[in-house]
């Protein structure tokens, strides 16, 4: 069966009352983020691609208030997974990253606001699954900058800088290198929307997805191999060096004739398939979104299919249990199309699946691969103010 997660409102009773035991006041403020799933268009992220990922209905929730100091903050994480000390204090005009780890994403967003942060008190709470490849890291910083609008009743205007500031967060004070779709599908998310973003251009277009006999199943593999960490920078060169040898600045410009004079050039067969991945991949995006766009879901399941197995022999990210996970939910009556999704060498598969087949299709999956853990979801909403009301 699905997991079971704690619900929105069981996370805000629990932040509302731990900051009541924790500083002996109410909160005053409070605002959350989600994490995120990507339907396709993977690894062109920094590619100058496009991605096509929709907001989940896990979120990270930050409840608090200023606390009357001028710089200190005092925050406490009832994260499960999260690294220790759970608590934590720091200054705003002193920031540093260290440990615990959890802190340097708040301290990231921070340092990078862009406007004074006076000192304030704080609780964090979530049930997006830690390392599970659904953005807690992007759904942490996000919820920071939102909760920073309140604390200091400054606000930047475009999407665009608020995912950038929280991006270059992530790249500074948790030294992640990451592309910029965590963080902006957390900003943008939209309910019964996915979200196509532009890498190059840093804009984006909400497409519509609501199929109320379609839901998305997310299937946690619950591996992640040692790969991960070093083989991500090894794609990204091998992308930009296949892009030389085409003679192009961008992706965007590759079409298959490019593709075809790089085979002629090079005898590096490695590099021509990152360049087949990444060209293709684009163009597989834009199709799934114009699939979106008319309804037709089976037409986004094929692609979401011939991205996995481009994902798995050109790009070379999948392992053997991600390709089961997809080959097990492909023989389930009611899957339109499966697909590993996130960095890869483990982590989650993304299926599109019949409302009314669920149940059976989680029994058939969990049955040829026990060690799953399944999360049903629909399209939601992004970063948002949360109203405490009498809480």
């Amino acid at each position: 069966m699905a997991a079971q997660l704690p619900s929105f409102d069981e996370l805000l009773t629990k932040a509302v009352e731990t900051f009541q035991e924790t500083f002996q006041k109410k909160p005053e403020i409070a605002a959350c983020a989600p994490g995120r799933v990507n339907l396709i268009g993977e690894h062109i992220d920094y590619c100058d691609g496009f991605v096509l990922p929709m907001a989940l209905p896990m979120v990270t929730l930050i409840v608090g208030r200023r606390n009357g100091t001028p710089d200190e903050v005092n925050i406490h994480t009832l994260c499960d997974g999260a690294d220790k000390p759970d608590k934590i204090q720091f200054n705003t005009d002193y920031l540093c990253s260290g440990m615990p780890k959890w802190a340097n994403y708040v301290k990231g967003v921070i340092y990078n606001y862009g406007f004074p942060v006076p000192g304030f008190d704080a609780i964090i709470v979530t049930n997006v699954p830690l390392g599970g490849g659904l953005s807690s890291s992007a759904a942490l910083e996000v919820a920071t900058l939102k909760f920073l609008e309140l604390v200091t009743g400054k606000k930047h205007e475009k999407d665009s800088d608020k995912a950038l500031i929280c991006q270059k967060a992530e790249h500074t004070f948790a030294e992640c290198p990451c592309g910029i779709m965590d963080q902006f599908i957390s900003v943008m998310g939209k309910e019964n929307n996915a979200l196509l973003i532009d890498c190059q251009s840093l804009t984006a277009e909400h497409i519509p997805f609501n199929a109320s006999d379609l839901v998305v199943l997310i299937c946690n593999s619950n591996v992640k191999h040692n790969l991960s960490a070093s083989e991500y920078p090894t794609r990204r060169k091998q992308c930009s060096d296949a892009l030389k040898l085409m003679g192009l600045s961008s992706y965007r410009e590759a079409n298959s004739s490019h593709l075809k004079a790089l085979e002629k050039a090079t005898a590096d067969t490695i590099l021509i398939k990152r360049a087949r991945h990444v060209i293709s991949e684009i163009e597989r995006t834009q199709k799934a979104a114009d699939a979106l766009r008319n309804c037709d879901f089976e037409g986004v399941g094929k692609l979401m299919v011939e991205s996995h197995k481009s994902l798995s022999s050109d790009f070379e990210v999948s392992c053997d249990e991600l390709d089961k996970l997809v080959d097990l939910a492909m023989k389930c009556k009611g899957v339109l199309g499966s697909r590993m999704t996130g960095g890869g060498f483990g982590g989650c598969t993304v299926s599109l699946v019949k409302s009314n087949e669920i149940d059976n299709v989680i029994k058939q999956i969990d049955a040829g691969y026990h060690e799953a853990t399944f999360y049903v979801c629909k399209a939601s909403d992004g970063a948002r103010d949360i109203d405490l009301g009498e809480n």
